[in-house]
C-alpha cells in the first residue's frame, strides 16, 4: 500500500492553524510539531 505524502502538508498546516485557534497557550509546541513534522516530509520526499 502507497501512501501518498503530497497532500499532508496543506492538511497538516489547516490542522496546526485549528489548533493555535482553539488552543492559543500551546502555540509554541504547537508550531514545534509543524515544524519537526514539515521538516521530515521534506527529508522523505
Amino acid at each position: 500500500m502507497y501512501i501518498q505524502i503530497e497532500p499532508l502538508g496543506p492538511i497538516i498546516s489547516l490542522a496546526a492553524g485549528i489548533l493555535i485557534l482553539f488552543f492559543p497557550k500551546f502555540l509554541n509546541y504547537i508550531v514545534a510539531v509543524y515544524f519537526i513534522l514539515v521538516g521530515v516530509m521534506g527529508l522523505i520526499n
